[in-house]
């Protein structure tokens, strides 16, 4: 120990009187955690989805006979501000949905000018006559009407990929029965009445597809586009009832399980001597396995193929009214899943987000309690965080509601139980082996889905703004 003489202005060593804490931690029994990992979230989709049992690696969903009606959203390609439309891709449009002649698409795509609007202009105007198909390449616009009462209220809001006036390719005397006005600053593509006829008119094919599709009898269907079933009701006396029966479609989507692996190595010596208090291999397992477990929600919320975000109907999907989510919107959201919708799915800036909306609105969420936890909720239902419903670089995220369950319609997991080595229900840990280097060897595979039963049991609040500035 060093002290300094105040007299002398030297420092003296002085002997030490009691145990150091250095020294005494060799004597000590260290406590220790087991290993930490900062990526292990809640996982509530994992832990809220029923769970169904996929035999034989495949999960057919049977659905009633729908009339496809072209729904889909266009994609574009860019080359630096210039914008294009796939020609392909017009084949979302609902009347070319079954035309394929490349040559005939191509030509049409050519005759699309790229046009853009300001935040607030007006693209087209209520009652006027409608001459041009409007394909949007990037950004929102309201379409504006009148109410029952006489005052203006939004119909509807479109969006990146959305499109307008395809009536015009069957009807030419059709009138705008809306206002589209830009919300944000706009660029779509446009093509013309008269430019629409004179590819029509020197395409053979496409003329006869057009006369087709214009004298073709409309399809019996419900509001959901299902082939509609006969009912009688209401009547009296013995009329002749009507015959019918359930069309089912005759190619319905099957879902394969999907696989999220890797291989764990680890060294014998460090297996067979540093176990105490804790056993490598297991702890090993536990972080890998951790890992697995938020792939696998990632997947289920992002895979281009079974992801709920890319599952979700394109009519179940709808835009903010003022970039925020509010209460409004969350209403709105609500009205797409109302038949039992079980909880929300956000993530967490985005509830924060919200949390603001209603503060502004002197409005305060409910809570719920699940399993000890305090949910905030909104008209009841839950809202689950989910940092997987990732923020983009514009800080835009989305908010998923839905309504889970086989007995339901709803969404559900799938998975295969009982599969070799069965860690967990569907997780399976194989030892491979022992390498000349002494390395152990361990296959993790965690196999799994998800599907939507039903078109409605699905709603996305898309490009929904986080922290903006007032």
């Amino acid at each position: 120990m060093t002290v300094t003489d105040p007299d002398l202005g030297v420092d003296e060593e002085q002997p030490q009187l009691s145990l150091g804490t250095a020294a005494a931690r060799n004597l000590a029994t260290t406590t220790k955690s087991v290993p930490q990992m900062q990526a292990i979230t809640s996982r509530w989709l994992v832990r809220l989805l029923p769970w169904v049992q996929a035999a034989g690696g495949v999960y057919r969903v049977n659905r009633r006979l729908s009339y496809t009606v072209g729904d889909g959203r266009v994609t574009f390609v860019t080359t630096g501000a210039d914008v294009r439309v796939i020609p392909q891709e017009l084949r979302e449009l609902p009347i070319l949905r079954s035309f394929d002649d490349e040559a005939a698409l191509s030509a049409l795509a050519d005759r699309f000018t790229q046009r853009e609007f300001g935040a607030g202009e007006v693209l087209v105007e209520f009652g006027s006559q409608a001459d041009q198909v409007f394909l949007i390449a990037h950004g929102k616009i309201d379409k504006l009407g009148t109410s029952k009462y006489g005052d203006p209220t939004v119909l509807g809001s479109l969006a990146d990929g959305d499109y307008f006036g395809d009536q015009v390719i069957t009807d030419e005397q059709s009138i705008w029965e809306y206002t589209a006005k830009a919300v944000t600053p706009v660029t779509v593509l446009s093509i013309s009445q008269q430019a629409l006829a004179e590819v029509i008119d020197r395409t053979e094919l496409l003329r006869e597809h057009i006369q087709q599709a214009r004298q073709a009898p409309a399809k019996p269907a419900n509001p959901h586009g299902e082939a509609a079933i006969d009912v009688a009701s209401g009547h009296a006396g013995e009329p002749d009832l009507p015959g019918t029966f359930v069309d089912y479609e005759t190619s319905p989507r099957e879902y394969e399980l999907s696989v999220a692996q890797t291989v764990l190595r680890i060294h014998s010596r460090v297996a067979d001597l540093y176990n105490e208090p804790m056993n490598q291999v297991e702890q090993q397992l536990r972080l890998t396995i951790e890992a697995l477990r938020e792939r696998q929600e990632n997947e289920l919320v992002n895979n281009r193929d079974f992801g709920l975000l890319h599952n979700a109907d394109l009519q179940q999907r709808i835009q903010t009214r003022s970039g925020p989510p509010t209460p409004d919107d969350m209403d709105e959201l609500i009205a797409t899943v109302w038949k039992d919708p079980s909880f929300f799915l956000a993530h967490p800036r985005s509830i924060a987000a919200f949390g603001r909306e209603c503060s502004k609105r002197g409005i305060y969420p409910s809570s719920v309690d699940i399993g000890g936890h305090l949910i905030p909720a909104w008209r009841g239902i839950p809202i689950y965080p989910c940092n997987k419903l990732e923020v983009s670089d514009t800080r835009t995220s989305n908010i998923l509601l839905m309504r889970v369950g086989q007995e339901n319609q709803g969404v559900i997991g799938l998975h295969q139980t009982g599969l070799p080595d069965e860690y967990r229900p569907g997780l399976s840990v194989r030892f491979m082996g022992i390498s000349e280097k002494a390395i152990m060897s361990y296959l993790v595979s965690a196999y799994y889905s998800a599907a939507v039963l039903v078109p409605d049991a699905l709603g996305v609040l898309e490009n929904v703004e986080l922290g903006r500035e007032d």
